[in-house]
């Protein structure tokens, strides 16, 4: 029978009225039958002339009471004291509760006090439970805990993580040679023409890497018009983005308030999405959320707008037009390793000192570089390479915060506005 019931506290339910049915039982069979009263024995007399009888030859004569003597004995005075009692019966089997004095009112509102703080506790408990499975379950997911889905590892440089955008992974975690993600198994993008099958291009493929170029225009500035599409950008990027941004903002309230009032609101994803189509680049991640963090920054009141490095930070639109007039100054490609000219197009100038110099993201290796208008390219900030602009952003937050320097740039205050000072 109780198989039938699959139900865990039904079966326990049913096992408890089977016990209190059989303990109300018991305790009505132990209850003791009114006893009858003393039975009389008395003692038939000889007759006249008769010899009298020994005590041991006495016959008994028939109790006129009925029902007669009990066999084992009349019981005693003791006896039936004893067994006036009555048997134990629970209080809560006899349905009649104890009456109880009222409580006062001192303590009925502390005890709805106490209730409500018992309550609003479990409340906050069960609210954070919500919370941490909502926002972390995701992250704490290992490749074990999901099963045989997971069998693609692949190992890519700090720069090249957007590569993944799309993909169902585990998130990335740093190692000695750079990042490595565990995804599922699942078929690749095509490209325009290859008919997929066993002309589909591998993992590997998409994973740029550096080309030749041939001597000619720079087919970078001249990107083929496509619809905007905003994407979004990984939420934790994003929280690492942010991480940085506001250890900068503490130290600029703390230190220089003039250069933090320049700092403007966030840009619009769409107007992202709208550059990059005009561009014709895809904005790394971590440049996609500083910029939604914080759309470049402008002068306030003659101080100078806060930037990295001596250079200004711009916002969306003055990194497109900063760009058309980059490519429309030098169009060409020499030939060589586009990060060795002056400039290409690949690259993504989110900073200016207003002399005609650049600090630039390299759309293809996402790490950071800067133009010298009177010579190349370099992609070693103050003499140490920068792989991310989320790496400038924590190089310029540890140097601002432990009063270090980014090589041989060192921040720096001035009448409250930051200044960058060249150090040896």
């Amino acid at each position: 029978m109780l198989r039938l019931i699959t139900s865990r506290w039904v079966r326990l339910a049913l096992v408890a009225a089977a016990v209190a049915a059989i303990v109300v039982a018991v305790l009505r069979l132990r209850r003791s039958p009114t006893l009858p009263g003393a039975a009389l024995r008395t003692e038939i007399a000889p007759g006249p002339g008769a010899a009298p009888r020994s005590e041991a030859e006495a016959v008994p004569a028939l109790s006129p009471q009925w029902p007669p003597a009990p066999i084992l004995g009349t019981p005693t005075a003791d006896d039936l004291k004893h067994y006036a009692t009555g048997a134990y019966i629970p209080r809560f089997l006899t349905g009649a509760p104890p009456s109880r004095a009222p409580l006062d009112d001192a303590t009925r509102r502390r005890l709805t006090r106490w209730g409500a703080v018992a309550v609003a506790l479990c409340l906050l408990v069960l609210a954070a439970q919500v919370l941490e499975t909502s926002t972390f379950s995701k992250d704490e997911t290992t490749a074990s805990s999901q099963g045989e889905e997971y069998t693609e590892e692949h190992f890519l440089g700090a720069g090249n993580l957007d590569v993944l955008d799309g993909r169902d992974c585990i998130p990335a975690s740093p190692g000695p040679d750079g990042w490595s993600a565990v995804c599922k198994k699942e078929a690749e993008p095509e490209r325009a023409g290859s008919g997929g099958g066993e002309n589909a291009p591998t993992f590997q493929d998409l994973v740029p890497a550096p080309e030749e170029q041939v001597e000619g225009p720079d087919t970078d500035c001249a990107p083929v018009v496509r619809t905007p599409a905003a994407r979004k950008v990984s939420p934790r990027v994003t929280r690492a983005v942010n991480r940085q941004w506001a250890r900068i903002e503490r130290w600029l309230k703390a230190n220089a308030p003039a250069s933090r009032r320049t700092l403007r609101g966030p840009a619009r994803a769409r107007t992202i999405a709208v550059a990059e189509a005009q561009m014709g680049l895809r904005f790394p991640n971590d440049l996609r959320a500083s910029l939604l963090r914080h759309n470049g920054a402008a002068a306030v009141g003659g101080t100078w707008p806060f930037g990295f490095l001596s250079n200004g930070f711009l916002g969306v639109r003055e990194i497109r037009d900063t760009w058309r007039g980059l490519c429309e100054v030098d169009g060409e490609s020499e030939g060589s390793d586009p990060r060795t000219e002056w400039w290409d197009g690949r690259m993504i100038p989110f900073g200016s000192d207003g002399s005609g110099n650049h600090l630039v993201v390299d759309s293809v290796r996402r790490d950071v570089g800067e133009t010298d208008h009177e010579g190349q390219m370099s992609f070693t900030l103050g003499g140490v390479p920068i792989r991310s602009h989320y790496a400038l952003l924590k190089a310029v937050a540890d140097a601002m915060e432990t009063g270090g320097a980014v090589g041989y740039w060192k921040p720096g205050v001035t009448e409250g506005e930051l200044d960058w000072d060249v150090v040896d």
